[in-house]
C-alpha cells in the first residue's frame, strides 16, 4: 500500500523533485498535504470493517476508469488487480462499458427543468451481480450515480445500499471515496495539462 512518504498525485503526474510542477505544488503546501492525507485515510484506514480496502480499490478502479482512461485510472486498475485479480477484471470491463461524460440528471425545480439532460445509466446484468455479489455491485451503481447523475442521489439509492448489506458508516465512506476520486483525478489531469503546455511553450 502506498504510504504517506509518497505523494500519489506527484506519482500520477510524474512530478520530479525540483521541476516546475514540484514548485507549483509546493506553493499550496496545505492543499497538497490534505489531498495526500485524504488518500491515506481512505486506502490505509485504521479500521476497514465497514468497507474493506480491497472493495475500495475495486470501486476506485471502476469510478476512475468510467470517467477517463488516464494515468489515475491505470493506477487504481493496477491496485485493484493486486487486491482482487478476479473481480478486478470484471469491474474494469464494467467500467469500460459504463464510461461516459456528464453530469446528467433531472432537475426537480421548475425553473431549472430546462437544464435537465439524460445520459447513460449503469445497469449491471445478472451475471455481473452473481460474479461480484450484491454488495459490490450496489457500490458500483452508487459510484456511477454520484459521478454522473449526482442530482438523482436520494433516499432510494441509500435504501438500495442498505438492502445490499451496506452499513450507514460504510455508505458514508463510500460516498466520501467517490468524491475524493473525482477531485484527485481532476487535479492530476489539470497538472498534466499544465505540463503539456509548458513543454509546448519551451
Amino acid at each position: 500500500m502506498t504510504t504517506a512518504t509518497i505523494d500519489v498525485v506527484d506519482q500520477l503526474v510524474g512530478v520530479q523533485e525540483g521541476d516546475a510542477l514540484d514548485d507549483l505544488r509546493h506553493r499550496r503546501t496545505v492543499t497538497r498535504e490534505q489531498l495526500q492525507a485524504s488518500y491515506d485515510a481512505l486506502f490505509a484506514p485504521v479500521d476497514d470493517t465497514a468497507f474493506l480496502v480491497a472493495e475500495r480499490l475495486l470501486v476506485a478502479a471502476f469510478a476512475t476508469r468510467s470517467t477517463s482512461d488516464d494515468a489515475t485510472a491505470a493506477f487504481y486498475a493496477a491496485a485493484a488487480r493486486r487486491a482482487d485479480a478476479a473481480r478486478a477484471e470484471i469491474v474494469l470491463a464494467e467500467a469500460s462499458a459504463a464510461a461516459t461524460a456528464g453530469p446528467f440528471g433531472t432537475y426537480r425545480e421548475e425553473g431549472l427543468r430546462g437544464e435537465s439532460s439524460d445520459g447513460r445509466r449503469y445497469e449491471p446484468g445478472p451475471d455481473v451481480r452473481e460474479a461480484l455479489g450484491e454488495r459490490l455491485t450496489a457500490a458500483l451503481g452508487h459510484a456511477h450515480l454520484l459521478t454522473f447523475r449526482p442530482r438523482e442521489a436520494d433516499g432510494a439509492d441509500q435504501s438500495r445500499l442498505l438492502e445490499s448489506g451496506w452499513s450507514a458508516d460504510g455508505i458514508v465512506t463510500l460516498s466520501q471515496l467517490v468524491s475524493f476520486l473525482a477531485f484527485q483525478q481532476r487535479v492530476a489531469a489539470g497538472l498534466r495539462a499544465i505540463r503539456s503546455s509548458q513543454e509546448v511553450s519551451a
